[in-house]
Parts: C-alpha cells; sequence; structure tokens
C-alpha cells in the first residue's frame, strides 16, 4: 500500500494530500530512509513523521484497505512520540 493512502486509512493523518505534503518536504521517513508518498509500506516498517513540533515513529502491525475507526488503531504500533524544538 503507498503511505499516503496507508496515513489516511490508518488515521494518523485525516487527509492523504496532507501525508503527501509531508513526504514531499521530507518529513516522512521509511526505515531511516526519506520517503516519497508513493513508497511502498510492508508489515514491520518504521515510519518516522515530523509534523510542527511533533515527531512520531510508528511500527506497521496490519495493512487493510478500509478499517473502522474504532480499529484504526491496529494497524500500527507507536514507538516513541515527543515534542521537539524547532530549529529550521
Amino acid at each position: 500500500m503507498r503511505l499516503d493512502k496507508y496515513l489516511k486509512t490508518a488515521r494518523i493523518l485525516k487527509r492523504r494530500e496532507a501525508a503527501k505534503e509531508l513526504a514531499l518536504q521530507g518529513r516522512i521517513w521509511v526505515n531511516e530512509r526519506v520517503a516519497k508518498p508513493s513508497s511502498e509500506i510492508k508489515i514491520g516498517d518504521l515510519i518516522r513523521i515530523r509534523f510542527g513540533y511533533r515527531l512520531l515513529e510508528i511500527r506497521v502491525t496490519d495493512i487493510q484497505k478500509q478499517v473502522s475507526k474504532q480499529n484504526a488503531q491496529t494497524l500500527f504500533e507507536i514507538l516513541k512520540e515527543e515534542k521537539i524544538d524547532e530549529e529550521d
């Protein structure tokens, strides 16, 4: 599944367009590499997202084309969530 679609389906980001923009800005990494919106996501991948003053690191535990709001959290495991200083 594409990265931008996965982030929307898992409800990590509300819109697929937002996921695309973050990826194009170089703010999303998959397995320690800067990712494109079209990057293929597999179970076990590590995704790191930097938005604003937040850094979120997750591990993909499942991939589904559609999922209910209640079950969206079963698609990933949060490894780290922290606030960071914006120095750019």
